[in-house]
C-alpha cells in the first residue's frame, strides 16, 4: 500500500479541486441549463479543476516517494 503524508488543507485542495472537475462536468452534460450558460459555467470549472490537479497531483506523488524513503531508511 502506499502512503503520502498530506495535510489538512492539502487534502481541502485537492478534494476542491476534484469538486470542480466534477462540477463542471456535469454542467457540460446537464439538461437544466440552456446550452449557452451551461458552457459559460461549466468549461471554467473544467478547466481550473484540471489545470489546479496537475502541481497537487505531482505534490502528492513527491509525499509518497518521500514516505517510501523513509521506511526504507528505518528498514
Amino acid at each position: 500500500m502506499k502512503r503520502a503524508n498530506l495535510s489538512l488543507p492539502q487534502l481541502g485542495l485537492i478534494v476542491a479541486t476534484r469538486g470542480m472537475l466534477a462540477a463542471g462536468g456535469m454542467l457540460l452534460i446537464a439538461n437544466r441549463f440552456s446550452e449557452a450558460k451551461r458552457k459559460k459555467m461549466g468549461w471554467p470549472l473544467l478547466a481550473i479543476g484540471a489545470i489546479s490537479t496537475i502541481p497537487l497531483a505531482m505534490g502528492v506523488i513527491h509525499n509518497i516517494t518521500e514516505a517510501k524513503a523513509a521506511v526504507a531508511e528505518a528498514a
